[in-house]
């Protein structure tokens, strides 16, 4: 990692952590999924995008992108990114629970677990309400999830380190199996010549709490239907494989079917 850039939260050394992420084969398998239930280059949303790592690469593959987060750091890098690449890309600052779009898309994802963020289920309807409404008439929602299996026998109580030449951090994960809630505490260092542009040995750290709620397959479904989206099939990630009682994660395939008034 080249030194001197101004590290101000997890957001800045996210990428850097993520490296073992495959975004390409991520994109080629979601873009499988789009093109396969009739969503071609068309405008995409793509919900929790973070740093843009993989709205860039459906931006490269075809689709008129729109990504959407929370995150203002994460934002500030996916923007930087656009800067390099020359792509049309919109960004918004938004909560995916209170999403607005100037107008309806033909396609909305939202990939790495996002979902799970969303920790009271009357939320999550709500998200998949928002969904549904800014869906072209028959348009496609592909979602991915954590599931029980991968926080009960995979993450549980347990810890994640990971030591490099500039950072390092430790990820404590505790799982309540009553509740379904999943907290991981991050800490993060990063050298501090790495801020300063000074050679020293001494190092910044940054703390952060996150949550994410394990759902059954089944509570997404009612959640869709609920909210007035038609649940079409749920895959063993990527393949086109039903679920297992061992998948670790799972892609979601809904499309849109009537608008529901008042959200």
């Amino acid at each position: 990692m080249e030194c001197g850039s101004a590290y101000t939260s997890f957001a800045a050394v996210y990428d850097k952590f993520m490296d073992n992420v495959p975004y390409e084969e991520w994109c080629v398998y979601l873009t499988g999924l789009l093109r396969e239930y009739g969503c071609r280059d068309c405008l995409l949303a793509d919900l929790g995008c973070g740093t843009g790592s993989l709205t860039e690469l459906l931006s490269q593959a075809g689709y008129d992108m729109i990504g959407i987060d929370q995150s203002e750091e994460m934002l500030e890098i996916a923007m930087g990114k656009r800067v390099e690449s020359g792509r049309d890309i919109l960004y918004l600052l938004q909560d995916m629970r209170e999403f607005e779009l100037f107008g309806t898309v033909g396609g909305i994802v939202s990939i790495c677990d996002s979902m799970n963020y969303i920790t009271s289920y009357e939320e999550l309807v709500q998200v998949f309400r928002l969904v549904n409404n800014y869906l072209d008439p028959g348009g496609i929602f592909i979602f991915d999830f954590n599931t029980w299996y991968k926080y009960r026998e995979l993450l549980g109580d347990g810890t994640i380190a990971e030591s490099r030449e500039n950072e390092s951090f430790i990820w404590d994960n505790y799982f309540d199996e009553e509740t379904g809630i999943n907290e991981y505490q991050l800490t993060i260092f990063v050298k501090a010549d790495c801020v300063s542009g000074r050679e020293n040995d001494l190092y910044h750290k940054y703390e952060e709490i996150h949550y994410q709620r394990a759902y059954e397959l089944a509570e997404f479904q009612r959640a869709l239907l609920e909210a007035g989206m038609e649940f079409v099939a749920a895959y063993d990630a990527f393949t086109r494989e039903a679920p297992k009682e061992e998948s670790e994660r799972i892609y979601v395939v809904a499309r849109e079917r009537g608008k529901n008034i008042g959200v």
